[in-house]
């Protein structure tokens, strides 16, 4: 059967076995960023947004999703262009293997889409269906928050991810006319 949906705010149509999960029909028309762990849905590496909310796509049956809006990873940044939650992973070395790190990524682009300011108790919540074997959660609930911090921002951040330094602490010597500091 033919899916007709959003995939990444482009215009899909997906051919599914009938019994197939969402995860199978993404993996095989090449969205493999979500990932296969246990196929129970207990895992949440295979998180993807459908029509805004996280959805553990092992689970979740392909034909459900006609007409819906489907988000992936891939929807997100590019490697040279990342998004700011990626990059909010990226420089708080959220992320050793990696495996978990989609899910856990479509899992906060949907906390912030709905909550663009969680608290560190909203923030475990939200991510308790999904599960890291390397890293111990401390640096993914950091760089929740800053990813969170990043979004919110409207100034301009520096070409590598990083914050803005601050006029004061500038290291470009004294402003003209000015003294340093």
């Amino acid at each position: 059967m033919e899916l007709e949906l959003t995939l990444n705010g482009d215009d899909a149509t997906l051919t599914v076995a009938r019994s197939a999960s969402l995860l199978d029909a993404l993996r095989r028309a090449g969205y493999t960023g979500a990932k296969r762990g246990c196929d129970t849905g207990d895992c949440g590496f295979c998180t993807v947004l459908v029509d805004g909310d996280p959805v553990k796509s092992c689970v979740q049956p392909a034909v459900r999703t006609d007409g819906a809006a489907v988000e992936t990873v891939e929807g997100l940044g590019s490697q040279d262009d990342l998004h700011p939650i990626q990059a909010a992973f990226v420089d708080n070395a959220a992320l050793q293997c990696g495996f978990c790190i989609p899910g856990m990524i479509m899992r906060t682009k949907g906390l912030l889409d709905a909550n663009p300011d969680p608290d560190e108790g909203e923030i475990r919540e939200s991510l308790s269906g999904n599960l890291c074997r390397c890293t111990g959660y401390e640096r993914i609930l950091d760089a929740v928050d800053d990813a969170a911090g990043r979004l919110a921002r409207t100034d301009d951040v520096a070409a590598d991810g990083g914050r803005p330094v601050p006029e004061r602490r500038s290291c470009a010597g004294p402003a003209p006319g000015g003294e340093q500091e």
